[in-house]
């Protein structure tokens, strides 16, 4: 399978909880993913609202033929920058999290130990209203090895199990 394959699997895997966006997607990212969650707490009736939260989750899937420190800092920095200018915090928001997903057919090894300390954190009116973290997954495709953050330990047996 080619990188292009690899990219789409990976994609209709998370369409299934997913909005995936494969066309006007912002530059330098291969698909955009969003996932929006609102959860109500009430009390016998609707009228008698405990709480409420909105989460959501923005994810961008990049890919490259050969990935060096300054290509992941260019996609990291991209990737930071766009989530968080799609942030609205208000009284009931809980959190906006950014996702980042590199597929790579080659990374060189400095790539391998800097994505584990590239890490993003941002709370909003001192986390009153929410907060943003930060995942970051990494995977060379011609070794299958993978590389993550620590946000991004939960993305790692799935992204493995696809690839």
């Amino acid at each position: 399978m080619d990188m292009t394959e690899k990219l789409d699997k990976l994609l209709r895997s998370f369409e299934v909880y997913y909005d995936v966006h494969r066309e006007n997607v912002t530059e330098p990212f291969a698909a955009e993913a969003e996932f929006s969650l609102h959860d109500e707490q009430y009390f016998l009736v609707k009228s008698a609202r405990l709480s409420e939260a909105d989460s959501k989750e923005h994810v961008y899937f990049a890919t490259a033929g050969h990935l060096d420190v300054s290509g992941l800092t260019a996609f990291d920095e991209a990737a930071w920058t766009k989530g968080l200018t799609l942030v609205t915090p208000h009284a009931n928001h809980r959190n906006t999290d950014i996702v980042l997903v590199v597929l790579a057919e080659h990374m060189d090894e400095e790539v391998f130990s800097l994505v584990p300390k590239l890490k993003h954190y941002k709370s909003y009116r001192l986390g009153f209203q929410g907060w943003s973290h930060y995942r970051l997954i990494a995977v060379e495709l011609s070794s299958g090895r993978v590389a993550c953050n620590r946000q991004g330990q939960s993305l790692k047996k799935l992204v493995s199990n696809i690839i």
